[in-house]
């Protein structure tokens, strides 16, 4: 008796792990898809455990939700040191913001972490406050440059670039594989990287002078922009509805 709960101990613990290894990917995979208001229990199923598995690993989402982004969201940190090293900071800002929105087009669980505020997950306030610091800083070797309107705060473009960053699911989402956007019949779809062009008009509103050169990414045509608003509806179908069979 005592042998066999000598073995059962460490085959508990190894598959504890495993569980907790699994309801990490599905829950990558769910957020990534269906951003973090994703079920819960569409998450343990596709880890292929119960939900009284996923919350005895993880009490809350926010406690998932750390665990999921944590080592992810430091790829963002780096970009904003980079940025306040750069030596011309409009490029700084500019690339810093390229990086950040490139992940919010691919992945929407980071890009509900990146434009909202969840409470308790504790790598999300280290993002945002280095994300502040980043923009702050920039902005300030901006002002002292001349460069950008005097006027402009840190809020004003936080503020800016988040409802920016709500949208870019949903162009990303109108998105399809096929390049030709103008063959007869196609469905419309904006191109892949269409949130440059947005970005590039925003900042083009902090400046103190226009800049010269054309817009990055083609303009969207009207049948573009209503694929993109019908994404932006609470009415669209996600994911997570097929895969619940609602």
């Amino acid at each position: 008796m005592t042998v066999g709960a000598r073995d059962g101990a460490p085959r508990q613990r190894r598959d504890a792990r495993r569980n907790r290894e699994l309801l990490l990917e599905a829950a990558h995979e769910v957020f990534t898809e269906q951003g973090l208001d994703a079920a819960l229990d569409v998450i343990a199923r596709r880890a292929g455990v119960g939900n009284a598995t996923l919350y005895r690993h993880f009490p809350t989402r926010a406690a998932l939700v750390d665990a999921v982004f944590r080592d992810s969201l430091t790829g963002t940190m780096d970009a904003g040191e980079r940025a306040r090293r750069a030596p011309d900071a409009w490029a700084g800002l500019t690339a810093y913001l390229e990086a950040v929105f490139s992940t919010l087009a691919a992945d929407r669980g980071s890009n509900d972490l990146m434009t909202t505020h969840l409470r308790g997950v504790e790598s999300l306030e280290a993002v945002h406050e280095h994300n502040r610091g980043t923009v702050d800083a920039l902005l300030s070797r901006l002002r002292d440059e001349g460069t950008v309107r005097a006027d402009v705060t840190t809020e004003d473009v936080l503020f800016g670039l988040a409802a920016l960053g709500r949208a870019v699911p949903a162009l990303t989402a109108a998105t399809t594989p096929s390049t030709d956007r103008t063959a007869p019949g196609a469905a419309p779809t904006a191109p892949p990287d269409a949130w440059r062009r947005p970005l590039a008009l925003f900042l083009a509103g902090l400046r103190t002078a226009p800049v010269a050169g054309a817009l990055p990414a083609p303009a969207l045509s009207a049948a573009e922009l209503g694929e993109v608003l019908r994404e932006l509806g609470p009415h669209r179908t996600r994911a997570g509805d097929r895969e619940t069979g609602a």
